[in-house]
């Protein structure tokens, strides 16, 4: 579902600049804020359905035939071992932070983005920002699969229609 708002490389631009104007201090970010807001909402919604996902059987749906691709741009910031199984991700993540620590981060990097502050965010930001950063990639993997599954699935059942109007003609 975050996909149909949101495409990746426009997701991990605009968290990109929300992590660097949080940690700028003194300077606003430039984007509307009510953009900025909705995507914050987006990802909430985000880190959340990727909490219950993780809660899927690892392996279960991964295509341990694909092979690793030439390409590093194509694997983004997976391993090999999460290329071929992006709920790891969501399962690596999870074990090191809560939801809440993620929405925490968030809600943090998005008020020092949209303000101009003396101070700069507390805590560790880089750790979930790096993991929210390879969730996305992963679930923009998981929804290509699908995709193409459902595409070839669509496709099958297009020509064994085909092929039985042929045959009953």
């Amino acid at each position: 579902m975050f996909f149909q708002f949101h495409d990746l490389a426009t997701a991990k631009d605009r968290l990109s600049l929300i992590m660097q104007y949080a940690v700028r201090g003194k300077v606003r970010i430039r984007e509307d804020p009510s953009v900025i807001f909705h995507f914050h909402q987006s990802l909430r919604s985000f880190i959340l359905a990727g909490y219950i996902l993780r809660k899927k059987k690892s392996g279960k749906r991964a295509a341990q035939s694909l092979p690793v691709p030439n390409s590093p741009l194509v694997q983004g910031s997976l391993s090999e071992e999460e290329y071929r199984d992006p709920v790891l991700v969501f399962c690596k993540a999870f074990k090191e932070y809560r939801p809440a620590q993620f929405l925490d981060f968030l809600a943090e990097v998005v008020y020092f983005s949209l303000g101009t502050f003396n101070h700069v965010p507390e805590g560790n930001i880089v750790g979930p920002y790096l993991h929210l950063c390879k969730m996305l990639d992963a679930a923009w993997l998981m929804a290509e699969r699908k995709a193409s599954a459902d595409q070839r699935q669509t496709g099958d059942s297009t020509e064994s229609k085909e092929s039985k109007e042929i045959h009953v003609v």
